[in-house]
């Protein structure tokens, strides 16, 4: 009957050696799947920070830029470019601006909803406590244009408007009047002298009603013999 050879310890094998070896097998893998999941999340988690970190840099730091076309009163373009460069409207834009603020100005019409637009597109451009503001509100009061509606209309064509300095300017006009059957009543010449101002608008509300900033500061007229 034969019998089995049961092995035994070698007398030279560390137990400790034998116990580290036991151990790296069960939870060495287990440890170094855990070690490269935590990387692989940091990782993420740093891609993600970067990307947040751009879409608010990109957010705060628009890349629409505002074009400005300046137009003269029959609509036709004067100047064109984007707004950082047109901040500070050139002659042509200036001379444009005044020659529809005159017409503006004086401008008499049985149309109540048109003299109102026109009136309110006068003060758009004037200075607030200007003496171009007093100036003009004396005029409105002495003679309301909504009153020499009910007998007459007033059409203005302006013939000039010349720069004096960089900041005055001298506009001509031929003022024609006419009753409500459209007969001409009269028709007389007008000179006028006046001071502007730039200020760009800040705020969306200014910058409907007057987008170039420009602003009459003092204003003079007179009738040509």
């Amino acid at each position: 009957m034969s019998t089995a050879t049961v092995p035994t310890k070698s007398s030279n094998e560390n137990p400790y050696l034998s116990a580290r070896r036991e151990w790296d097998e069960r939870y060495g893998d287990l440890i170094t799947r855990e070690k490269n999941w935590r990387a692989v999340a940091f990782l993420c988690a740093l891609s993600s920070l970067f990307t947040v970190a751009g879409l608010v840099w990109s957010s705060a730091h628009s890349r629409i830029v505002p074009y400005v076309v300046a137009m003269d009163s029959l609509g036709r373009p004067l100047a064109a470019g984007p707004a950082e460069q047109t901040t500070t409207p050139d002659d042509r834009i200036k001379r444009a601006t005044l020659y529809t603020w005159v017409e503006n100005l004086r401008l008499v019409t049985s149309d109540g909803v048109a003299q109102r637009k026109a009136i309110d597109r006068v003060y758009a451009y004037i200075a607030s406590g200007s003496q171009a503001q007093a100036f003009i509100s004396d005029f409105y009061r002495s003679d309301p244009p909504q009153k020499r509606a009910q007998t007459e209309t007033a059409s203005i064509e302006v013939q000039s408007v010349l720069p004096t300095s960089d900041k005055t300017y001298e506009i001509e006009w031929t003022e024609t009047t006419r009753d409500l059957y459209g007969s001409v009543i009269q028709k007389a010449r007008w000179k006028a002298a006046f001071t502007i101002a730039v200020n760009s608008p800040t705020d969306e509300v200014t910058a409907r009603v007057n987008p170039l900033g420009i602003y009459i500061t003092n204003a003079s007229w007179g009738k040509l013999l």
